[in-house]
């Protein structure tokens, strides 16, 4: 590993992560839970068993401000053991890859990859050559990596091209299970969200047993406009700060793309992915966000169970599938998870400047939990 891209990837871990925990405090723990279902011991997609999460940050100079993050669902050969899993466009402005090949046969054999734009190839390489890499791939010649991104142009000197392959190769490696750092990290490090700071988040739900005992795990990077709410206060409006204010009250329009990754231990068919999948989307609409015309909003879907995992060299596949009148409160706990995360992707975000001295705030947390506290 070269050491520019080791002392950022420790940066990436440790300060940065570090920092973020330290001095910020999710929605939950600033006093606010939302939801009815409980959550797991992280509050984070780490929640689901096996699953880890690793960033790289790359924060240079005054013009670079991005990373990688990488999703991995289970700690096995993830190519000989394919993961059942869906893909949903909310809105298709965006460059997602990989998506054909989960359509068409309901799995993935890569970790899951979120980066920049512009930084989609290096992420297809990264994840090609990790998989190629591992024992018992050698005489592989075809993957399907799925790489996801937003874009954060405005902080950061995307044209540069500034992701590595050996950058996603670091992401996957280092990921880890138990906290997972949020805000201005890896693939959050210079995405912008309803006008603010935004970056990643996560959060989690653990069903009761009498619904199963199962756990969704969500993980988003925001990038995305709208009019943002907070468990139902209309927070941009009061900020005035939203899309279309320019139309209204002629100032500064916003806009983006989002990408959200979802995680459980339930047994799930690809089809019935989808519609957990689908269901994510609402959470997002639950934070005020409109999927608009420019914007990318894909979700990834996954299910983990290990008594489903794929195994590549099988003939016939023997699997175990809930059924579809035991899906509502998966998709309850789907929408709970997903308008969480994407709240706590604000709340654990820091202001930044990056290319050209264009600057971005945060969520004024404070006068958002005035708010909240007197939303009456």
């Amino acid at each position: 590993m070269k050491l520019r891209h080791f002392i950022l990837l420790m940066l990436g871990l440790t300060m940065t992560g570090a920092m973020a925990q330290s001095q910020h405090k999710t929605l939950r723990e600033c006093g606010f839970p939302t939801g009815i279902f409980a959550t797991g011991p992280n509050n984070a997609i780490t929640d689901v068993a096996g699953v880890t999460v690793g960033h790289v940050t790359l924060i240079e100079g005054d013009s670079i401000r991005t990373g990688v993050t990488a999703i991995v669902p289970h700690q096995g050969n993830i190519f000989r053991q394919k993961v059942p899993a869906a893909i949903y466009v909310g809105n298709g402005f965006g460059k997602l890859a990989g998506v054909t090949q989960v359509r068409e046969l309901g799995n993935i054999e890569t970790p899951v990859i979120l980066t920049n734009t512009l930084g989609v190839a290096a992420g297809i390489e990264g994840a090609v050559r990790y998989t190629l890499m591992q024992p018992g791939n050698e005489r592989e010649n075809s993957v399907n990596a799925v790489v996801g991104e937003t874009n954060d142009g405005r902080l950061n000197d995307i044209r540069g091209m500034h992701v590595t392959p050996q950058m996603v190769i670091d992401a996957i490696t280092s990921a880890h299970g138990g906290p997972v750092e949020q805000g201005c990290v890896g693939a959050g490090t210079g995405t912008i969200c309803f006008g603010f700071k935004g970056g990643i988040g996560t959060s989690s739900r653990v069903l009761p047993e009498s619904l199963g005992g199962y756990t969704i795990g969500v993980l988003v990077q925001t990038n995305y406009g709208g009019i943002l709410e907070i468990d139902g206060v209309q927070v941009g409006q009061r900020l005035h700060k939203y899309d279309f204010i320019n139309h209204v009250q002629k100032t500064e329009n916003v806009d983006g793309s989002c990408m959200m990754v979802v995680v459980t231990d339930a047994p799930l068919d690809s089809r019935n992915l989808e519609r957990v999948a689908k269901r994510a989307m609402m959470g997002m609409a639950k934070t005020g966000g409109i999927a608009s015309n420019g914007s990318g909003d894909y979700v990834i879907a996954l299910s983990v169970a290990p008594e489903n995992l794929i195994d590549s060299r099988a003939k016939t596949i023997t699997s175990t599938v809930l059924a579809n009148s035991e899906m509502s409160s998966i998709f309850a706990a789907t929408i709970e998870a997903t308008a969480e995360a994407l709240w706590n992707s604000l709340f654990m975000a820091e202001p930044m400047t990056g290319k050209g001295g264009y600057h971005v705030d945060a969520l004024p947390v404070d006068q958002v939990l005035d708010m909240l506290r007197n939303r009456n």
